[in-house]
C-alpha cells in the first residue's frame, strides 16, 4: 500500500525534527555539565565553542524545521487547505485543533530564535542573557515537539511504526 505524498512528507519531516531534537538534547546536556557562567562567555575554550556551535545549529534547525516544515506538513496530512494561509493563520489553526498550545508562544519562541545567533558587539551580559533565553526557548521547543509527537503517533499510527 502506497502512502499519500502528504503523509510521506510528514514522515520525512518528523524524522528530521526528531534527529535534530536528539542532538540538541545532547548539546543541552553537555552545556548543563559545563555550567557556563557570565564570566566564562568572554573567554570560551575550544570545547565550549564547539558545544555552543552545536547547540546553536541544532536549536535553529529544529525551530526552523518545526515551523516551516513540520507544522505545515501536519496540516496537509490532516487535509487542511493551507495554500492561502499565512504563517500566523497556520499557527492559529493548529492551536484551534489542539496541536499547538499557543500560537503566540510559538511566535515568541521564533522571535527569540531570530535574535539569538547575531554576533553584535554587545556586552558580555547581553550575550549571556541572549544565550539563557535561547536555552530556555530550546527546552520549550523540545517540549512542544514531544507534544506534537504524541499527537502524530495518535493521529497517524502507521507513520511511526
Amino acid at each position: 500500500m502506497s502512502q499519500k505524498p502528504e503523509i510521506l512528507a510528514l514522515q520525512q519531516t518528523y524524522a528530521s525534527c526528531r534527529g535534530h531534537a536528539q542532538i540538541l538534547g545532547e548539546a543541552l546536556a553537555d552545556l548543563q555539565l559545563r555550567n557556563l557562567q557570565i564570566q566564562d562567555i568572554s573567554h570560551l575554550s575550544k570545547e565550549d565553542r564547539r558545544i555552543l556551535d552545536q547547540f546553536a545549529y541544532r536549536y535553529t534547525r529544529l525551530q526552523d524545521d518545526i515551523g516551516a516544515r513540520l507544522l505545515p506538513a501536519i496540516l496537509r496530512a490532516m487535509e487542511e487547505d493551507i495554500a492561502t494561509m499565512s504563517v500566523a493563520d497556520r499557527l492559529n489553526r493548529l492551536e484551534q485543533l489542539g496541536w499547538l498550545p499557543s500560537a503566540d508562544e510559538w511566535s515568541d519562541l521564533r522571535r527569540i530564535r531570530n535574535e539569538f545567533p547575531h554576533d553584535y558587539p554587545d556586552t558580555v551580559a547581553e550575550r549571556f542573557a541572549r544565550l539563557q533565553m535561547a536555552l530556555n526557548a530550546s527546552q520549550r521547543a523540545l517540549e512542544i515537539l514531544e507534544a506534537l509527537s504524541r499527537k502524530i503517533e495518535q493521529h497517524f499510527p502507521d507513520l511511526t511504526a
